[in-house]
């Protein structure tokens, strides 16, 4: 089920989606949470994105159930727990560190496909690594990403400290 769009034209929107997911997710983890603000606005339009990311990768053709369905199965339940955090309990106590914990980990996985996704479509990066799997260049990237997140997950948790029970717009 691809919407009625060709199969071109849904990987499109599918990946436009994934950008925008990846751009305001760092948006948000950046100036929101590593700065201590509230960004409402930025934060509906991270979240919605990073949920259409995932639900649009279970639309394409069928194809026996491997990583990619894993990852998006993993993300939605991280993202499920992460909007109740936000929305559901309004951050108080032990929600807000949940919360931006389960956004860290929602950004890191659509970063996570990116990188597996360069290293399949760019001719440079495939040639480096082309079944991803003992190769040092993958290995390199995925673990240069892994080390970004555990940062700003580190940073993050410690700077943002909205005020509690302010339902964000």
């Amino acid at each position: 089920m691809t919407l009625g769009l060709s199969l071109p034209q849904f990987t499109l929107l599918h990946v436009l989606i994934s950008l925008v997911g990846i751009a305001t997710g760092f948006i948000v983890i950046l100036f929101g949470f590593i700065s201590g603000r509230r960004l409402p606005g930025w934060t509906v339009l991270f979240l919605t994105t990073t949920v259409l990311t995932s639900v649009t990768g279970f639309m394409f053709p069928p194809k026996p159930i491997g990583p990619p369905h894993i990852v998006g199965i993993i993300s939605l339940a991280i993202l499920t727990a992460t909007l109740y955090a936000l929305y559901g309990r309004k951050l108080a106590g032990k929600w807000r560190w949940m919360y931006v914990v389960g956004a860290i980990v929602a950004q890191y996985l659509n970063v996570f496909v990116a990188v597996v996704q360069a290293f399949n479509k760019i001719p440079v990066l495939n040639a480096l690594a082309p079944t991803q799997t003992n190769e040092p260049a993958f290995a390199a990237a995925q673990g240069i990403v892994l080390l970004l997140f555990v940062v700003l997950g580190y940073l993050s948790v410690k700077r943002f400290h909205p005020e509690v029970g302010i339902a964000f717009a």
